[in-house]
């Protein structure tokens, strides 16, 4: 059983209690604010009220046994480096941290930080891809280089089967399954014979730049460019 630390329950730390609350994880949560403390009290193992900046503070509350620390200190930079420091220094392994600038996430990675996290930027990544395409219907980054997307195919390719349609060889693009558009029952595609419908939502791996690629709109290739441009240069930030 895994034993998870969230320390400071500001907007990121509230949803990570939410999420985490109905697992079979130990939850400690540290917060200095007696109301938001109270509130998630009887959904965690342990609740403290405390400022979490004092390195004595967190030894007590926080052995090494921890598996994973989560830090939500808002707007307060120079405490969650601090807070960062000493977990780093108590030895936990894993820490994730909610930063609000990327000099911000880069002192935190120095001082310990195992992953930073953006919430606004993950946003704008998750969006600004189905915003530029009209068949682009969802969108998760999973690395730099890879992402999974829901897709239409294009109308060129719609009544073709899985061989004739190419997708992997002239666009960079593997097929992981498809589900009806009045449905979200994800089915698996086993046969290179299967027909592609544009009645179909395709749920599909590739690079960034080959899903936008596939789904750019009718727009003339310079604007097309000039999408692919922002969105690589808003995805590359972190």
């Amino acid at each position: 059983m895994q034993t998870i630390a969230i320390i400071g329950l500001g907007s990121f730390g509230c949803r990570m209690a939410d999420a985490l609350s109905g697992s079979n994880a130990e939850l400690i949560i540290i917060d200095k604010d007696r109301e938001i403390v109270e509130k998630y009290k009887s959904a965690v193992t342990n609740a403290y009220i405390a400022d979490a900046l004092g390195e004595e503070i967190l030894k007590k509350v926080i052995s090494k046994d921890v598996n994973v620390a989560i830090i939500d200190l808002g707007s307060q930079l120079e405490s969650s480096i601090m807070v960062t420091n000493h977990l780093k220094k108590i030895g936990i392994e894993h820490i994730i941290v909610r930063a609000r600038s990327n000099e911000h996430g880069e002192i935190l990675k120095l001082v310990g930080a195992t992953k930073v996290i953006y919430p606004d930027l993950d946003a704008a990544v998750h969006l600004v891809p189905m915003i530029l395409s009209e068949s682009l219907f969802n969108y998760m980054p999973v690395s730099q280089n890879f992402s999974i997307a829901e897709i239409k195919i294009k109308d060129s390719q719609d009544g073709k089967t899985l061989a004739e349609s190419r997708l992997r060889q002239d666009y960079g693009l593997n097929i992981i399954g498809f589900h009806a558009e009045n449905s979200q029952e994800i089915q698996t595609i086993t046969s290179a014979d299967f027909v592609l419908s544009s009645k179909m939502i395709f749920l599909v791996a590739g690079t960034p730049d080959s899903i936008m690629n596939y789904t750019k709109s009718k727009d003339s290739d310079t604007e097309h460019k000039k999408s692919i441009g922002f969105f690589q240069k808003l995805f590359h930030r972190n």
